[in-house]
């Protein structure tokens, strides 16, 4: 689903733990206000990791395909990328209403294939196994609006400091921000992190979110515990708190702002406070793939120059998140 100390911390981030890289997700950027949310369009949920959605993130032949002879060959021969993603992340990705695997990233996938001339295939696992996916090449790439940090990178847990992995490349293509939300007219006053001392807040483990509570609890004054609950997936920890579970919950601003729009017509829910931790999404891509990570670079470079890129972002009421270049590493 940005980076603080990590970002859906995946996963994250990530999330989603084969080991704690995978947080972070967020899975942040002011993604403008909640006009945002008036023109987001779809709804959804995705389960675990078994489910594979060959139809989502469609391409073209590699004939015709303006960018095909940068892929590695393999690829090329394959005609598909397998996409690692948790696919409950409304609007970033999603299933809709016939099961399809919908959302900005999988639009963005589809138009890449045109460029590149294969197949972006998605699989759905949790955020935080979405790395161990990657390095185990069971995925070519993991888009999952994933936070780009310097933690991924370098392959470093940050709960530990240590390092646990290689790490991975970022192609970065989108910016988002993280977010609280209340039940709607129970705000409890609560505006700031710091405002959550003493309460119980849901987010999705793994990710920015979760990241920032774990480091907010240990702020907190005695006798004024953060109580933090954490689920495989944004849309448990929004019943959660739908329930009355929970006094808050915190997703990137994009996924807060659709919940807000559409969990119960728009009468659950309601955004407080400002965005926090603004950082990149990024396109995760192994270390050793180089070809494939600046094949992925070009194609959306393409994608961003010819228009395509600002059509699907716009389609989905989050202009104010688009990038003017892709970047590869560019998190902090």
């Amino acid at each position: 689903m940005t980076a603080s100390t990590t970002r859906r911390t995946a996963c994250a981030d990530a999330a989603r733990s084969g080991m704690s890289l995978g947080r972070a997700k967020s899975r942040l950027v002011a993604v403008g206000a909640l006009a945002v949310a008036g023109a987001l369009l779809v709804t959804g949920c995705g389960d675990q990791t078994k489910d594979k959605d060959k139809s989502a993130g469609g391409g073209t032949s590699a004939a015709g395909a303006p960018l095909a002879d940068k892929l590695p060959k393999e690829i090329r021969d394959k005609g598909v990328i397998k996409v690692g993603s948790d696919i409950a992340y409304a609007p970033v990705e999603f299933k809709d209403k016939d099961g399809n695997t919908a959302g900005i990233d999988p639009d963005l996938a589809a138009a890449l294939g045109s460029v590149l001339g294969v197949k972006f295939e998605f699989e759905n696992g949790t955020f935080d196994t979405l790395l161990t996916g990657l390095r185990s090449k069971r995925y070519d790439i993991a888009m999952s609006a994933m936070t780009d940090t310097k933690d991924r990178q370098d392959g470093v847990d940050a709960d530990t400091g240590k390092k646990v992995g290689e790490g991975v490349d970022f192609v970065d293509y989108f910016s988002a921000g993280v977010s609280i939300y209340t039940p709607k007219g129970k705000t409890q006053g609560i505006r700031t992190w710091t405002d959550l001392c003493g309460k119980k807040v849901t987010v999705e483990r793994g990710t920015v979110s979760d990241d920032l509570a774990k480091a907010q609890a240990k702020k907190c004054p005695a006798g004024k515990k953060l109580t933090i609950e954490a689920f495989d997936n944004d849309q448990q920890a929004q019943t959660r708190l739908r329930s009355g579970g929970a006094d808050a919950g915190s997703s990137d601003f994009p996924v807060a702002a659709y919940a807000v729009k559409t969990s119960g017509g728009g009468k659950d829910f309601e955004m407080v406070g400002e965005q926090v931790q603004a950082a990149p999404y990024g396109i995760a891509v192994a270390k050793s793939n180089t070809q494939l990570r600046d094949a992925l670079k070009a194609a959306l470079d393409r994608l961003i120059k010819d228009g395509t890129y600002s059509k699907i972002i716009s389609r989905w009421g989050v202009k104010a998140g688009a990038i003017e270049q892709a970047t590869i590493n560019g998190g902090k």
